[in-house]
């Protein structure tokens, strides 16, 4: 009952944990959290600064209004500096680094000071906008939420941006723009989970403020659509305004560096006196300019609506970029975005005005919408941003070809005297460069689980004993066993697991299944390190079986990903193909159900050979339980692009016919394909990879004529970087199949020999294997333990003859050339042994000289070395 409840409550959260689930998931979360947190900045700004407007008319302005400038400002900077002095200025270039992975904080304490100090500062009259705040609210708001539900770094970094664009969504009610800057500035990725996420959370957030807010989805203002015109004749004062959009843009960037310069070098104040003292100069400003100036809504409202004069717009032009500067320059806790977009609209009010005075045509409210996404476009180098936020705010489609072209320019102006946005400044103020070519910092994103993972996996059978199991894991360096059952992975047994077993509740029948981790947590191959990391801190565990389905094919540890992190911190990497070639390109495949334990692959190149490696690997398929993976290579010059020459394949076909012909003869899955490439040993290294083959086995003329190579170019990669067992057969088909030899001396390669043998001797009916150990001659008391175990394993296996003999001799070579020649022996098979011979076997000295030497059939078996 207890392992029902365990295996119901896994599946239960590995459904509800799926990266890519939960990522939306909280999408729609950080949405709704965004969407709630701008409805209430906006409607708390609002209120506060229609009290303070009405407060100025009941009392002398000049007294009301400096004063709340003072005392907004003050508080709204002690807070900050006391509780997050993180929180200070915009808050979007923060998020812009954040999402650089450049270490800043973003959490519930950030957005709520945010939150509240942003509603002192523009309740108290400072010129500065609400979306700075609700961006970083967002972001911090996301980024919270993802340290509480836990989820991958990339995930992670995706969903700040999603909430940093709910937060730009909900404070212009345009969720569209708010998509775009995220993609555009913030994160510069169009990734499904990107974008998904960021339109879910913008959506979201998008209509709660619109239901809850302003009830528009205008920029508080209610303008009509039909005071906006655009004639041909005006385009060269478009061009005109987003010249002037360019220029003034840049200037306004070198303005406000310079406020901040001068409050860091000169005004030696606290964050609050500093913010204090620009709401102090801000509020005697305003009470010395007219009533309309009382109101920063209200002079958006006046200038896009048409009821100023060309007057007006200068005095507000000048007025705003001046105290915008001073109010920034304070590190008030507020963005730029809106005071952006109502200096544009200025600018582009007098460049109408001027229009209409000189040839009577254009209206000056249409450059005033068209003039907000010149300058945005100018100051933050994102000039589709600025082309949709204004056309959702305004939703007319006569300004969608204005404001391409004045975008566009002022864009292309302003890039031209500096390529960095505002928000890359303010980060380089800070002292924070972002680089934005990729780096090793995303190593663990960049990499999967199939480029690092242990292909050849030791398993338990799930009827093991708990007795079989603990003497698996002492005769094994590993301390974790995947559970199979059919051929699919169904649990896995750790040693913590055995630990943990009460000894006198152990019978002697009593199984692992009784003890084991049924439904374990697992990998896909395509998994990226990060996620593989996270898996195994969240579940606090040591490896993760790699799966397909529920196969298994492979298993990576901690150890793994630490040793892929230190080869590449010490400069090392993986040896490539030799020469480099372009990627094979697939032009044919069949597959059959994916049934077998696992998959043995065999490249077909001539006809002659073809039957008897067929027959070779169907017997190693059908005796390990294997699906067989057949390979047909057609090469194309190197000039040739593989996936666009075109190529004959009716001999390919015939060829994989036969393979189907075998596979239906002894009941074992066969898949085909056939792949166009430059070079046959990268095709091959490439199958191997995509399908998780097990063991290769091809065919090799034993020996080479090509300097500087042992067995050939082609064998000679794939002995080297082939990721599996590897199996080269060199066949005299003038001999068969049933007097075998087989030199032993100890080791993997060696083993794996042994362990082949039962399966290739099922090609004779009754065949005849010796087993030969050759000792130097002054060993006076050899050690026969491995030949006797390796006899005795084959006689239970195998129905024929095995003698296992000893020799004495100085040169394993010509021992073994002799014994062949002297047994009349069919087959050679030969597996490397200590770590010398190893070397001798990659360098080609042993079984390239005997192969040569000898006309028998030669097999040389080479372990997964991964």
């Amino acid at each position: 009952m207890l392992v029902k409840g365990k295996i119901f409550w896994l599946r239960l959260s590995r459904t509800l944990l799926k990266p890519r689930r939960l990522a939306f998931f909280e999408a729609c979360l950080i949405g709704l959290v965004s969407g709630l947190a701008a409805v209430l900045l906006g409607q708390a700004v609002e209120a506060a600064g229609a009290w303070r407007v009405n407060l100025s008319y009941r009392w002398p302005a000049y007294l009301v209004l400096p004063a709340i400038g003072l005392v907004g400002g003050f508080l709204a900077g002690w807070l900050v500096e006391t509780f997050a002095p993180e929180a200070s200025g915009s808050g979007t270039s923060d998020v812009k680094a954040v999402l650089a992975r450049v270490p800043l904080p973003l959490n519930l304490r950030i957005a709520l000071i945010k939150l509240i100090s942003a509603i002192l500062v523009l309740g108290s009259g400072i010129p500065l906008g609400r979306e700075g705040p609700t961006t970083q609210i967002g972001a911090s708001l996301a980024n919270q939420l993802s340290n509480w539900v836990p989820t991958s770094p990339e995930h992670r970094r995706q969903l700040i941006a999603a909430g940093s664009g709910a937060g730009l969504a909900a404070a212009f009610n345009a969720p569209i723009a708010g998509v775009l800057f995220v993609v555009e500035e913030l994160l510069q990725d169009v990734s499904g989970i990107t974008l998904g996420t960021a339109i879910l959370a913008s959506l979201i957030a998008s209509g709660l403020s619109r239901l809850y807010g302003s009830q528009s989805w205008n920029l508080g203002l209610d303008v009509a659509v039909s005071q906006t015109t655009f004639q041909f004749q005006e385009i060269p004062f478009y061009l005109i305004l987003g010249l002037l959009a360019g220029l003034l843009g840049i200037l306004f960037n070198k303005s406000i560096l310079a406020g901040l310069a001068f409050n860091r070098r000169v005004l030696h104040l606290s964050l609050a006196w500093r913010i204090g003292l620009a709401g102090l100069v801000t509020g005697i400003a305003i009470a010395l300019l007219p009533v309309d100036f009382r109101n920063n809504a209200g002079l958006k409202d006046i200038l896009l609506s048409g009821q100023s004069n060309w007057q007006f717009a200068a005095i507000a032009f000048i007025v705003q970029f001046i105290l915008i500067v001073i109010c920034y320059g304070s590190g008030a806790p507020a963005g730029l975005l809106v005071p952006t977009l109502f200096l544009g609209a200025a600018l582009g009010y007098l460049v109408g005005a001027t229009e209409y005075s000189l040839l009577g045509i254009g209206v000056p409210t249409t450059y005033a919408h068209v003039g907000m996404a010149a300058f945005l476009s100018a100051v933050s180098k994102v000039p589709i941003t600025a082309v949709v936020i204004v056309f959702e705010m305004t939703t007319d489609f006569n300004l969608v070809l204005p404001l391409m072209i004045v975008s566009v320019v002022a864009y292309i102006v302003a890039d031209k005297i500096d390529h960095r946005s505002l928000y890359d400044l303010l980060l380089e103020w800070k002292g924070i460069y972002i680089n934005k070519k990729p780096s090793g910092e995303g190593l663990l994103t960049q990499i999967s689980a199939t480029d690092v993972m242990q292909r050849r996996v030791e398993t338990l059978s799930k009827q093991t004993t708990i007795d079989q199991a603990i003497q698996a894991f002492s005769d094994s360096h590993h301390r974790h066993f995947p559970v199979m059952e059919k051929g699919l992975i169904v649990g896995i047994l750790t040693q913590t697991d055995l630990g943990n077993i009460d000894s006198q509740r152990i019978s002697g029948d009593m199984t692992i299944s009784e003890i084991m981790t049924p439904e374990p947590i697992t990998v896909s191959p395509t998994s990226p390190l990060s996620y593989v990391l996270l898996l195994l801190n969240r579940h606090n565990i040591n490896c993760l079986p790699v799966t397909e389905g529920r196969k298994l094919v492979g298993i990576i540890t901690r150890s793994d990903i630490i040793r892929v992190e230190a080869e590449r911190l010490s400069g090392k990497t993986d040896q490539q193909i030799e020469p480099k070639s372009a990627p094979s390109c697939v032009i044919y495949q069949n597959r059959a159900p994916a049934i077998g334990k696992g998959r043995l692959l065999v490249p077909l190149s001539h006809p002659h050979t073809a039957q008897t490696l067929l027959e070779m690997a169907g017997a190693i398929a059908k005796e390990r339980n294997y699906e067989l993976e057949c390979l047909q290579v057609i090469l194309v010059p190197r000039s040739r692009i593989p996936a666009e020459t075109p190529v004959e394949t009716a001999r390919s076909h015939r060829l994989l016919q036969q393979a189907v012909q075998l596979g239906e003869d002894l009941h074992i899955p066969i898949h085909t394909q056939i792949r166009v490439a430059h070079d046959v040993a990268g095709a091959v290294l490439e199958t191997i990879k995509e399908r998780h083959i097990d063991l290769l086995l091809m065919g090799w003329k034993g020996n080479t004529s090509t300097p500087g190579r042992v067995f050939s170019r082609v064998v000679d990669t794939l002995i080297r970087q082939a990721a599996c067992e590897v199996v080269l057969v060199k066949l005299d088909e003038t001999k068969g199949f049933k007097r075998w030899l087989l030199p032993l001396a100890g080791g993997p390669n060696s083993s794996e020999a042994v362990q082949l043998l039962p399966a290739l001797t099922s090609l004779s009916l009754s065949p005849e294997i010796k087993l030969y150990q050759v000792f130097q001659p002054n060993e006076s008391n050899p050690d026969t333990t491995i030949l006797d175990d390796s006899v005795r394993f084959l006689q239970r296996k195998i129905n024929g003859t095995i003698e296992g003999i000893p020799v004495c001799a100085s040169s394993v070579i010509d021992t073994v050339i002799d014994c062949a020649q002297n047994d009349q022996t069919d087959v050679i098979i030969l597996g490397a042994s200590r770590e010398s011979l190893l070397q001798q076997v990659i360098k080609g000295n042993i079984p390239e000289t005997i192969s040569s030497k000898s006309d028998r059939t030669v097999i040389l078996v080479r372990t997964d070395t991964v």
